[in-house]
């Protein structure tokens, strides 16, 4: 419960950081090109450093490197607020600053996916990542559009409470006991890529982790919401917020429903079929003029979106060794930080080019035609009947 608590307060800290830095740097630049920039810079590190990451999470304690992640956040946040209020918030600053943030991702995510199959029983895991899941959409709903209304009264107000929710979560993340084993192999290329060796081998955790990557990459949004929010659906901050907050008000209500009625069969099939609904959702979201319609659109994704989520951690965690975890959740990781961050990248570039509307309307497109590739790239997923 208290590790729960902590990704809660991390999460929520998280999202009302991102909210208000993407603000402040459309504030500043007014060029989607620069959003763009922001996730990119936030991947980079994240990929140069998640495999090793990996191996460390396998030989040392992970809640420990877990609260290290979150004190770092906080030192960034602390940042921001006597940057914003000695006015050196410049855009160069907020590019840094994302690169820092992709650093702590990097430690923070492999961590914090292998310490929860250790905290509760293996029949009970894909419960237990449901009711996390759960929780930590819960803080993505409350974080943004918290954030969007702390942004009213400044962008100070909005780091200072991020700073005060990281420095929790590191404290309540120190205090978490588990019964830690220490992988004994030492650290070159060989172990430090045996995540990668282990699910290129299984084609049922490549095909799901791949297809998260390529359908968020190419149908995620999220970069160009201050786009929309502004210039499209005519609002300020606090609509930002509930933009950035509707996709996870969907998974919420996905993941209450996973907890309640679990996948139990047909496996790919479903995970496919999730995948091509998000597609379709942000087809929507891009013809979109209207507040509340985006809306809708937005918490259909996010509730496709967690099925996806659900099911492929469920499979890493069950198909994957403990003394094997860290590392193959530093694949997974980097599959996520692709399709998140550099999704926001190609978003922000594409939209650059070709206008925001038709940069996410082509983007929905291609998640559909993916999802219907990954039926004959992947069969082995696709036929998938039960988790184990």
């Amino acid at each position: 419960m208290r590790f729960w608590l902590a990704r809660l307060a991390g999460v929520m800290a998280n999202q009302m950081l991102m909210v208000a830095l993407a603000w402040h740097m459309y504030d500043i630049t007014g060029s989607a090109w620069d959003l763009g920039l922001v996730g990119l810079f936030q991947f980079v590190p994240a990929l140069l450093m998640t495999l090793p990451a990996g191996h460390l999470a396998d030989r040392l304690h992970r809640g420990r490197i877990f609260a290290a992640c979150m004190l770092l956040q906080a030192g960034v946040a602390l940042l921001l607020v006597l940057a914003t209020r000695g006015g050196f918030a410049t855009r160069e600053l907020i590019l840094a600053i994302s690169v820092v943030l992709g650093m702590a991702r990097a430690f923070q995510m492999p961590a914090q996916q292998a310490l929860t199959p250790l905290l509760v029983p293996q029949d009970l895991l894909q419960g237990a990542i449901a009711l996390s899941s759960s929780g930590m959409q819960a803080a993505v709903i409350c974080g943004p559009a918290l954030g969007g209304v702390l942004y009213v009264a400044g962008a100070t107000t909005v780091y200072a409470s991020s700073l005060l929710l990281f420095l929790l979560a590191g404290g309540l993340t120190l205090v978490v006991r588990y019964r830690h084993q220490a992988s004994t192999l030492a650290a070159n290329w060989g172990t430090v890529l045996a995540g990668v060796a282990f699910v290129w081998q299984r084609k049922v955790l490549l095909g799901a982790t791949s297809l998260d990557l390529f359908a968020v990459l190419l149908g995620g949004a999220t970069a160009l919401l201050p786009i929309y929010a502004r210039d499209i659906l005519h609002t300020g901050p606090e609509g930002l917020g509930l933009l950035r907050a509707a996709p996870a008000a969907g998974a919420l209500l996905m993941s209450l429903v996973l907890m309640r009625w679990p996948l139990k069969r047909h496996v790919g099939h479903r995970l496919l079929g999730a995948v091509a609904v998000f597609g379709l959702a942000t087809v929507v979201l891009g013809l979109s003029s209207h507040f509340w319609l985006s809306l809708l659109a937005l918490a259909i994704t996010g509730a496709a979106d967690n099925i996806s989520v659900v099911t492929r951690l469920t499979l890493v965690q069950l198909e994957t060794p403990d003394a094997m975890r860290g590392r193959v959740s530093a694949v997974n990781s980097i599959f996520i930080g692709a399709s998140n961050q550099l999704g926001e990248f190609e978003s922000g570039a594409t939209a650059a080019w070709m206008g925001p509307v038709l940069s996410v309307v082509a983007g929905g497109v291609g998640t559909v035609l993916v999802a219907a590739a990954w039926l004959r790239l992947f069969p082995t997923l696709a036929r998938r009947d039960r988790m184990v």
